[in-house]
């Protein structure tokens, strides 16, 4: 009994030792290559702002994190927001009439306006570690992730997010870097969205008709930059960890395609064109008791524009770990 009870702290301060030494690439906004270890629960709160006209958008979500090996972490996240309304605005499709013909196209959407808060459905996300090549001081290492969506809200631009805007699946690589103090990410990845399909009105009074959006296909580019600024040598393990971040976040996505009745319409609104973007969200992190994150990130239009939000967009996150201290197993680091 002494001996199990003694190997379980020693296995504990070892993983605490590691999560110190590795927080710098605990990225507030993009996963790092690094897994969630075996019997490990993560709980992550977090919430993202932004002013859209006169109206503040918000999304608040809680995402559920788990090490089912070494190597491979799970997690699951629901998320409530004000993105949308319940069915797509009533004059997304309008036309024009020239002599005995007439062309229907999507028009501009109208922003600003007031939506009630919606439950968005479920994200998940799995991500593989199949690279380690670990050194004193330093490691690199390279997953493979997939994530799936089953969100089917009223979404009018084409750009998909599977967080809370599309469903549908995606697919990528991430590699990073951990160096003494500093920490880099590569996070690359392909998005595949699910259509929506509702019944809109008809211009002409008659039956309401059948509307579905194919949104754009998409290609995502992020990198992330960590620095460990205190403290500058650890000497008790409830020392508090401070991190300072740089985050680019990066997409590019196809035109959608929007079909009323077997016709396919002009889609003439930018917000349903293709389009490119980069933002830059730069961002502090504080580390308690070697496991609970507290952190806030703004994020600001670099090139182009998404969307999908506006700039600027605050996210404010919590998140914990839970060991399984009752098993005799020793746990491994929280940058395996």
């Amino acid at each position: 009994m002494w001996f199990r009870d003694s190997r379980l702290i020693l296995t504990l301060v070892i993983s605490l030792s590691a999560f110190h030494s590795n927080s710098q690439e605990l990225f507030p906004l993009n996963e790092p290559a690094s897994s969630v270890p075996k019997g490990v629960i993560g709980v992550r709160a977090f919430t993202q702002n932004f002013k859209e006209v006169e109206i503040t958008r918000s999304l608040c979500a809680l995402r559920i994190m788990y090490g089912l090996t070494p190597r491979l972490s799970v997690m699951l996240t629901g998320s409530i927001s004000n993105h949308h309304d319940s069915k797509l605005p009533p004059d997304l499709i309008n036309h024009t009439h020239n002599g005995n013909s007439t062309t229907y196209y999507t028009q501009a959407i109208k922003k600003g306006l007031e939506y009630p808060y919606l439950f968005n459905g479920l994200y998940a996300f799995a991500k593989y570690r199949f690279i380690s090549i670990d050194k004193q001081n330093q490691h690199f290492r390279v997953a493979a992730y997939g994530e799936w969506s089953n969100v089917n809200v009223a979404h009018d631009e084409s750009e998909p997010n599977l967080m809370d805007d599309t469903g549908g699946y995606g697919y990528g690589m991430i590699a990073t870097l951990l160096k003494n103090r500093f920490a880099v990410s590569l996070t690359t990845g392909f998005i595949k969205p699910n259509s929506y399909f509702e019944n809109q009105p008809d211009f002409s009074g008659g039956p309401d008709l059948p509307t579905r959006i194919y949104y754009g296909d998409a290609l995502k580019y992020n990198l992330s930059f960590g620095y460990l600024l205190s403290p500058k040598k650890y000497t008790d393990y409830n020392q508090p960890n401070w991190n300072v971040y740089v985050e680019f976040i990066g997409k590019k996505y196809d035109v959608a395609r929007v079909i009323q009745n077997g016709t396919e319409l002009e889609t003439i609104t930018p917000a349903l064109a293709g389009g490119s973007y980069i933002e830059i969200h730069p961002g502090i992190q504080r580390i308690a008791k070697s496991n609970f994150r507290i952190e806030f990130s703004p994020g600001f239009s670099l090139s182009g524009a998404s969307y999908v939000h506006f700039t600027p967009i605050w996210t404010l996150a919590i998140q914990r770990y839970f060991y399984p201290l009752k098993k005799s197993k020793s746990k491994k680091s929280l940058s395996n």
